[in-house]
């Protein structure tokens, strides 16, 4: 897995403004040492990310953390208070509201759901931000503000082990989740007799890098800085 953010207290406190772009690379930087130090590291490196990029688009499009991470406001505010109770995050909790997934979402839930480590709450949240997520148009490690797919691996291994192992041949996650749910309906992805036979081969197995959308967001907020400066 790539490194773990860096803790750099003394930029915390530029993420805390109530108005402007957020640096989405701070504000999870800022969120992390929020969370007790007793608890799991990964699990805190992960939540702290998801929660960024959701602040980070919330304010961006005008909506809601409920919106962006598809938790409801009870499970936002129970989440964000046990694991990274700050202030900006506790603010948008309170704007929640009530989650509502469309069928494709509720399916890709379920079966996330149905291959959980465990039942504990932690599982659920993971289970719903990442098939909210899912519904995004980029690779899925980048829209779930991680660093690289490494860190999507090591997350459906540790929390959803029994899907993760299932993925023998590295498809892309995206990619090999819809490939279960068709298996579960009865019916074949794809046409082509193998995949390796198959003409979309890359569109399936190829590689999943770039950069993240915490540095991209990051970039577009100094962007704006230097512009504001220059005017």
């Amino acid at each position: 897995m790539s490194q773990p953010i860096r803790s750099q207290p003394e930029g915390a406190a530029r993420v805390l403004s109530n108005d402007g772009p957020l640096d989405g690379l701070e504000l999870a930087r800022a969120l992390k040492d929020c969370g007790s130090a007793d608890g799991d590291p990964f699990w805190r490196e992960i939540f702290s990310r998801l929660l960024a990029i959701g602040l980070v688009e919330a304010r961006t499009q005008e909506t809601s953390l409920t919106s962006t991470l598809g938790l409801d406001a009870i499970d936002l505010r129970k989440a964000i208070a046990a694991h990274a109770p700050h202030p900006l995050a506790l603010a948008a909790a309170q704007r929640g509201s009530i989650a509502i997934r469309d069928d494709e979402e509720q399916m890709v839930f379920d079966l996330l759901l149905a291959h959980g480590v465990d039942q504990a709450p932690e599982t659920r949240w993971l289970a719903a931000m990442v098939a909210r997520r899912a519904m995004q148009p980029n690779h899925l490690w980048q829209d779930l503000g991680l660093a690289d797919r490494s860190w999507l691996n090591d997350l459906l291994r540790l929390y959803f082990p029994a899907l993760h192992a299932g993925n023998t041949a590295d498809m892309k996650w995206k990619k090999y989740f819809y490939r279960r749910l068709c298996e579960l309906e009865g019916f074949a992805l794809c046409t082509a007799p193998s995949c390796r036979e198959c003409c979309d081969f890359d569109r399936c197995f190829g590689a999943e890098d770039g950069e993240s959308l915490l540095a991209q967001r990051r970039r577009a907020t100094e962007r704006m800085s230097d512009m504001r400066h220059l005017s």
